[in-house]
């Protein structure tokens, strides 16, 4: 049976996340909540992400990022059958900075 993610304290930690206004307070916050490994795999991820949605080969994201094999897979079937939360978000970063909003 897959455990929920949808709690009060993930709500709680979610909102806590929206009310942050600057890359810096991210980092304040992040570095409190977050060991370097778990912030430096979220960050991982995302790239890996980005590389895909480029087309770049798992090879070549493997050398680019360091993500083993399993690592990209796992992003690449995100990216595919997940909730489009990948893509949510890397597509408002890039029409950010595009300078469009």
């Amino acid at each position: 049976m897959s455990k929920s993610i949808h709690t009060p304290e993930v709500d709680q930690l979610f909102r806590s996340v929206l009310t942050l206004k600057t890359v810096e307070e991210c980092y304040l916050f992040f570095e409190d909540v977050c060991t370097v490994n778990e912030l430096l795999s979220l960050a991982q991820r995302l790239e890996v992400a980005r590389l895909l949605r480029s087309n770049m080969t798992y090879l070549d994201i493997s050398r680019k990022t360091g993500a083993s094999t399993a690592t990209i897979s796992r992003v690449n079937r995100s990216l595919e059958y997940g909730n489009d939360g990948y893509m949510l978000a890397l597509e408002r970063v890039e029409k950010e900075e595009q300078g469009e909003k």
